[in-house]
């Protein structure tokens, strides 16, 4: 124990307090510092007039200069009553040992002070020392035996404290990560992107909720973590650093993720495989900044993997800014998009910001690019090509960093070959492209999504769920869904309206899906009148046709699901 710092309210007790120390441990050998207010020439008068009463001191430095982590103990000389010093108690910082002298010094000669306090110094540190460094290491190890790992650090992002289970999870060494700022320690930011210490924010705004994100060990192993922050506040309440707890679940994740388990996430619903790879995918970008191509009917919820992407990555505590670009003619998106400046066009009145600009430091979501004419075509390329543009009538240039994230119902490949959309500008929005599946063909997930919608129109309702007769079931799961998710949930909407009764029946679902009901039952009575019974090579046929759905296999030869299922059981070849 030999680097210590002494701290005083007056500019002559540090100095008598560090030399004393340094003067007791072994002959001088000792370490202190002592921390004083004023310039270079007060502090070299100091060291002169502990020369002359024969005490040394290490060095006298600013208090601004001080760096904490280069010392093993503070102790604070004050004259307050109560537990009153600069330096919060914060776990892995050094101990802060409180000397309250009331005014006992008060008036006492200079020479007579150094007596006084040389005298007093050596009982001050035996009494206190022993019992303050005990307490840290007991608390030190409990949380070394805790099975999550914890971080904290101050609010210059030094890391002050980092705990055994840290070290297991992250492959980092406790020596390697202390002191240091928690940004250049680990790659990638080891929050994942999602602190308040990543902007200038101040008070910090901290994530209210635990929060998931991929962690690259120092072996380069990915890891899935689950991480909470919390403020650390000294009894005043300022905030002076964060914890963080954290654990891996990526043994978890991978095995809910074979087993089909996870069911939802980030708000999108589903346990079909391609469902499940998405949800893969949506982790992977989310820490990414590349562009993203969402492409897929209408309907199958295009915005919601955007801000899923969004929310989940680096830059959710940001703004998520939407753009219908087939809603907007072309002279008002480029305004909606890029701004104006005033009196740029009949009605500009002020200056305003567009979608861009709004969209900084966050994530912008182009939806239905392919709509947009071939002028738009040219300015949106040069914003993603050097993140830079003009207000509408302005001069200055703007620049922006934006996440861009677009969507269409089209095949822009297509339109490309007709002459209709821009190659550089597809290859600038389609670096990762994503495909979301149409409703027909994850058929499985339909009973899921419909008792979540069930769920959400009850609680809006104000009303107890219904129940799904296997009659209406069965129409949900036959019906192709042109209108995809949407078009489901709009079902589920009009069946809470019409069905008063606890279990909806057919009569309660809308027209057209009563009328397939009964044009499927007349051609399933008609191809039951004029076949034979069914055969290998006419089941073979329907299942090819339908891509292997039984469902649908089964309508064609006019069978029930059972009839179909009992035949390939006994048929297995």
């Amino acid at each position: 124990m030999n680097r210590v710092l002494f701290v005083g309210e007056e500019f002559r007790t540090a100095p008598v307090l560090a030399a004393a120390f340094f003067n007791k441990n072994a002959g001088g050998t000792g370490v202190a510092s002592a921390a004083v207010t004023g310039g270079e020439g007060h502090r070299a008068k100091l060291r002169e007039t502990l020369a002359e009463a024969g005490l040394a001191v290490r060095e006298i430095i600013e208090p601004s200069a001080i760096d904490l982590f280069n010392f093993d103990l503070i102790v604070f000389f004050s004259r307050q009553d109560g537990d009153c010093h600069p330096y919060p108690p914060l776990p892995g910082l050094p101990p802060v040992l409180v000397w309250q002298c009331g005014d006992e010094f008060a008036g006492t000669e200079y020479s007579a002070m150094l007596k006084a306090v040389r005298a007093r110094v050596a009982a001050l540190l035996d009494q206190g020392l022993a019992t303050l460094l005990e307490s840290r290491r007991n608390t030190e190890q409990v949380l070394d035996n805790l099975q999550e790992g914890i971080i904290a650090h101050d609010l210059k992002r030094r890391i002050f404290f980092f705990n055994k289970a840290a070290e297991r999870i992250t492959g980092y060494r406790r020596q390697e990560v202390l002191g240091r700022d928690c940004h250049l320690v680990f790659p990638g930011n080891f929050c994942g992107g999602k602190c308040s210490f990543c902007s200038d924010g101040c008070p910090p705004q901290l994530p209210a909720r635990p929060y998931s994100l991929l962690f690259n060990t120092a072996d380069g192993e990915e890891r899935q973590l689950e991480m909470s922050v919390n403020p650390i506040a000294d009894r005043a309440g300022t905030v002076r650093g964060v914890v963080a707890s954290f654990r891996d679940f990526s043994r978890e994740q991978a095995l809910a993720e074979r087993l089909g388990e996870i069911e939802q996430f980030a708000g999108i619903i589903g346990r079909d495989p391609k469902i499940q790879e998405l949800f893969r995918t949506i982790r992977e970008l989310a820490d990414s900044d590349v562009p993203v191509l969402i492409s897929g009917e209408s309907g199958t919820g295009k915005e919601l993997v955007a801000a899923a992407i969004h929310n989940e990555g680096s830059r959710g505590a940001k703004l998520l800014v939407p753009v219908n670009c087939g809603a907007l003619p072309e002279n008002l998106l480029e305004s909606e998009l890029f701004g104006h400046v005033r009196g740029a066009f009949t009605g500009a009145i002020r200056d305003k910001k567009g979608r861009f600009e709004l969209a900084d430091g966050g994530t912008i979501f182009l939806d239905e690019i392919g709509d947009i004419s071939p002028a738009m075509q040219v300015k949106l390329l040069r914003v993603l090509q050097n993140g830079t543009f003009h207000r509408v009538g302005g001069e200055a240039t703007i620049q922006v960093d934006v996440r861009v994230i677009s969507a269409t119902n089209k095949d822009l490949r297509a339109e490309i070959a007709a002459g209709r959309f821009r190659e550089d500008l597809f290859y600038r929005l389609c670096v990762v492209p994503l495909v979301l599946p149409p409703l027909r063909e994850r058929r499985s997930d339909i009973p899921l999504l419909a008792g979540h919608f069930i769920k959400l129109a009850a609680g809006e309702q104000g009303r107890d769920e219904l129940t799904i007769s296997p009659e209406v079931m069965d129409i949900l799961l036959t019906h192709d869904w042109p209108g995809n998710i949407r078009e489901l949930q709009n079902v589920i909407r009009y069946l809470m309206v019409r069905c008063r009764e606890e279990t909806a029946r057919v009569v309660h679902l809308p027209e057209n899906l009563q009328g397939e009901l009964a044009r499927s039952r007349a051609g399933q009575a008609t191809v039951r009148r004029g076949r034979k019974k069914l055969t290998v090579d006419s089941v073979r046929r329907a299942l090819a046709e339908t891509g292997n759905n039984r469902l649908r296999a089964a309508k064609i030869l006019g069978v029930g699901r059972a009839t179909l299922y009992r035949f390939l059981a006994a048929n297995p070849g």
